[in-house]
């Protein structure tokens, strides 16, 4: 039928698997510890799988199944399910994956197929000589089973063309409408639709055609009808819904004794370590990704080493680990004191354990105000490069905490805020009020701005030009107004704001532009000039 290939790499491990070595009843490769069907180890004789079933060669079903290969061949194809001509083939494949129906020169495809193959029909399920755990005294109950799928659970799926009343229904697989091409209809619709002989009245579109358990397409369009669970599934399920599977070997359990566990059934002496191969039955074992391990195989393949004493953690002890960083529970503890960090908050220094008390004493922070250290959940406060406790950090004045209060700097110290306004704030001259801000200067003294203003007219003086008569502020106009001298020609007040020059003569007063000849008008700064009265007059003028 089919024979195993040494040598066969593996598909899964990626560790560079030098070829298949079968363990002497795992199923599994000894070479990478991966399982048996994680390699290409079969290669088919033939793509009819009646005869991989174990089907005879005169058998009718045979003959059927044998004429519709030469239909799906001539048109190059591996299979194709019961009911298409050449024509229809090659259309009908459009409706599933390449694998499914695969080409018989798409490799890709082919070995998909394989793969498929080896999962839903293992050899150990179909042929004795592929068993290497079944007995002499269980050779017909194999043979009972066998011929219970074949005779009565196996079939080929046939495929018609949507009819009016399969139009009614829906897929069995994914619950949709089976929808019949027309010209009113819009979107996708459904050509072909599959039928089981054993399932009446059932359609599953050509993609949904699938094992009910392990959800993968059936292999070749065969299927096993399930009775029990009304709905259809590959030859390995099939055969695990009538006989117990032991995870170990792969094989089907026929006999009475068995071993369980919380894998499931095994063989009798297969519920064994996953290392050495040591029986686990009535022995303590432990679970590592799904597989059971005795407890020195586990101890010396996983267990870790403690960081302190460097002995391996066994399996009878508490594993406490840290940053990838293991110990036993005895040697958890401080590097100083020697106290147990078991359930206590601990701290590393340089990779070594300190009990809080110790790593506060030896590394952590000090208070500037009392010297003792910030322990784990204190508030500390930060200043200037300094640091306090929360009731360390006090006004230099009332020395009560400022806490989260606003506080202003005083030389190296704090005040509080009303501290600093009672004792250091300046004050305005005019109201005594602290000056917070806005203020002015005048003559050495502080001012609010609005309390700087001109003693005439009470106009703020901040930021406009001003002066002074008997120490009090005057704007420009008022001063003008009230203390300046009178140019005698324009009448308005010298005030000497913005640089002005004017020019005296005899208790009389001119603004240097208008110190001009009366009736000529030429300007007589610098130069000779007669006067007339209250007039002046340039020489020319005064003959």
């Amino acid at each position: 039928m089919e024979t195993e290939t040494l040598g066969s790499s593996c598909d899964a491990c990626g560790k560079g698997c030098r070829g298949y070595r079968p363990h002497t009843w795992r199923a599994l490769c000894i070479e990478c510890q991966c399982a048996k069907a994680s390699h290409l180890i079969y290669a088919p004789e033939t793509p009819n799988l009646l005869k991989r079933l174990g089907y005879s060669d005169t058998s009718p079903f045979m003959n059927v199944v044998e004429e519709q290969l030469k239909i799906a061949e001539s048109v190059g194809y591996v299979c194709s399910p019961l009911g298409l001509e050449k024509t229809q083939i090659v259309e009908f494949a459009k409706y599933v994956d390449p694998s499914v129906l695969p080409r018989i020169r798409d490799r890709s495809a082919c070995l998909e197929r394989l793969r498929r193959v080896h999962k839903q029909v293992p050899p150990q399920d179909v042929l004795q000589t592929a068993c290497k755990s079944l007995e002499n005294s269980q050779k017909n109950q194999f043979e009972r089973l066998k011929d219970r799928r074949n005779r009565k659970a196996l079939g080929l799926a046939e495929v018609h063309q949507v009819s009016n009343e399969d139009a009614k229904k829906s897929c069995h697989g994914c619950g949709e409408r089976i929808v019949k091409p027309g010209k009113n209809v819009q979107g996708d619709s459904d050509r072909f639709v599959l039928k089981a002989s054993h399932a009446e009245g059932m359609l599953w579109h050509p993609s949904c055609f699938q094992c009910a358990e392990c959800k993968d397409h059936l292999v070749d369009f065969f299927y096993c009808w399930s009775a029990d669970k009304n709905d259809i599934l590959c030859v390995r399920d099939f055969n695990q819904s009538l006989r117990s599977r032991c995870p170990a070997c792969d094989e089907l359990i026929f006999s009475v004794e068995l071993t369980r566990s919380m894998e499931g059934d095994h063989h009798t002496g297969h519920f064994a370590c996953s290392n050495c191969d040591k029986s686990l039955t009535g022995h303590r074992y432990i679970l590592r990704e799904e597989k059971p391990f005795c407890i020195q195989c586990y101890e010396d393949i996983f267990a870790n080493t403690c960081e302190q004493c460097k002995d391996k953690i066994g399996c009878d002890s508490k594993d406490l680990s840290y940053k990838d960083r293991h110990w036993h529970e005895r040697c958890f503890k401080c590097s100083s004191c020697s106290t147990s960090l078991v359930d206590k908050p601990f701290a590393t220094k340089e990779e070594a354990l300190f009990c809080s008390d110790c790593h506060d004493e030896k590394f952590a922070a000090r208070c500037d105000g009392c010297s003792k250290v910030f322990r784990a959940g204190m508030r500390k406060y930060e200043y200037r490069g300094k640091q306090w406790h929360e009731e360390c950090f006090l006004c230099l004045e009332c020395r009560l905490p400022i806490g989260t209060k606003s506080f202003i700097p005083r030389d190296q110290d704090v005040c509080c805020v009303p501290c600093y306004e009672e004792k250091y704030a300046q004050r305005c001259s005019k109201c005594t009020q602290v000056i917070k801000r806005g203020g002015v200067t005048y003559k050495g003294d502080p001012y609010h701005k609005e309390c700087l203003v001109c003693a005439n007219c009470t106009t703020q003086l901040a930021g406009v030009k001003f002066t002074s008569k008997d120490e009090k502020p005057y704007c420009a106009e008022c001063y003008g107004q009230l203390f300046a001298k009178k140019c005698c020609r324009c009448t308005q007040p010298i005030t000497g704001f913005g640089g002005c020059k004017f020019i005296s003569f005899e208790e009389r007063h001119w603004h240097s532009e208008c110190f001009v000849c009366y009736k000529c008008d030429i300007n007589l700064v610098g130069k000779g000039f007669l006067t007339d009265g209250d007039e002046i007059l340039c020489p020319e003028c005064g003959r």
